[in-house]
């Protein structure tokens, strides 16, 4: 099954492929998406500077990817992966680290 770039980029959520804690989102087009496939490292498309990068190209911080799966409308992919570092820019593992307050209602 092949990705479904006809409605822009491809939303791409990380996980540890070990603990399953969610490390990231970032975006892939089609050729991030086919270095990824080919490379076996994630490859993203940066929507801030419009170009393609390379995880960890600067940072030594690669994601040997394990397993790829798309969801059910082939608008996002799970990138199960084996990170070589922090996956945030911030030096933390995951860039979930702000927890947010939610009002419960009963």
């Amino acid at each position: 099954m092949e990705p479904d770039f006809s409605k822009g980029l491809l939303t791409t959520i990380v996980q540890d492929a070990d603990t399953k804690e969610v490390l990231m989102v970032a975006w892939m087009n089609q050729e991030s998406y086919k270095r990824t496939v080919e490379s076996g490292q994630t490859w993203f498309w940066s929507r801030s500077r419009q170009e393609l990068w390379h995880k960890g190209e600067t940072s030594g911080n690669f994601q040997d990817v394990v397993n790829l799966t798309l969801d059910c409308d082939q608008d996002t992919l799970l990138a199960e992966v084996h990170p070589h570092g922090p996956a945030c820019h911030t030096g933390h593992h995951s860039c979930f680290f702000n927890p947010v307050e939610v009002e419960k209602k009963e």
